[in-house]
């Protein structure tokens, strides 16, 4: 009997389930005349346009900034502590999100669940700290009324937050689909996504917590 070698295709199809029930990795469906998948393609062009709308508002903050010394001044009354802090949830949500992609690639998807899961409950607390941080600022006065730093801080930490609530809700349809073996090349675009957002953020960061 011939031995053939195993094709691309075939490859990708690797068990998945770990201990959890077998399921064959399914191709992550139609390609483009270029060969790339079109679920790929889409999430790069959609992640193209988050840029554009970041680097935008990133730009001209910057552009703002630079006439507006003062500002570094208003970023005194940020909650430095709690931005760090998010930041360190955030960068740790990225390597629960690159584990959580691995798995799917062992064929674990149990395992790829639980990181999923922490990934999201990562989320979940960086959402929670920034709703302190706004209370507590808005109780001290500071609101998106009270000048120019202040409208740019609301506006650009407001639009990343809906985009990591967006991430948690995508994560959590992902997540139900990988329990069930359907699905699951999307954890890639999920982490994409979610990558992105924590990139952001480590602009966000040091542009509104610690300029001078």
């Amino acid at each position: 009997e011939s031995h053939r070698p195993m094709s691309a295709h075939a490859t990708s199809g690797a068990a998945v389930g770990g201990g959890h029930g077998a399921t064959a990795l399914p191709e992550p469906g139609p390609r483009t005349a270029t060969g790339v998948p079109t679920g790929r393609l889409g999430i790069w062009w959609f992640l193209a346009s988050e840029i554009v709308i970041f680097g935008g508002l990133i730009v001209t903050y910057i552009l703002f900034h630079m006439r507006h010394p003062e500002w570094g001044q208003e970023a005194q009354h940020t909650i430095t502590a709690a931005g760090a802090l998010n930041t360190f949830v955030l960068l740790t949500s990225s390597l629960t999100m690159v584990l959580a992609h691995a798995a799917i690639g062992r064929g674990k998807r149990h395992h790829a669940d639980l990181y999923l899961s922490a990934t999201r409950i990562l989320g979940g607390v960086f959402l929670i700290v920034k709703a302190f941080e706004y209370g507590r600022e808005i109780t001290e006065g500071y609101t998106p009324v009270s000048g120019l730093f202040w409208s740019f801080y609301f506006a650009m930490t407001g639009l990343h937050a809906l985009h990591v609530l967006g991430g948690i809700v995508a994560m959590s349809i992902i997540g139900a689909w990988v329990r069930v073996g359907k699905n699951v090349h999307r954890v890639e675009y999920v982490g994409m996504y979610w990558h992105f957002v924590d990139i952001v953020w480590i602009f966000l960061f040091p542009l509104l917590y610690l300029t001078s």
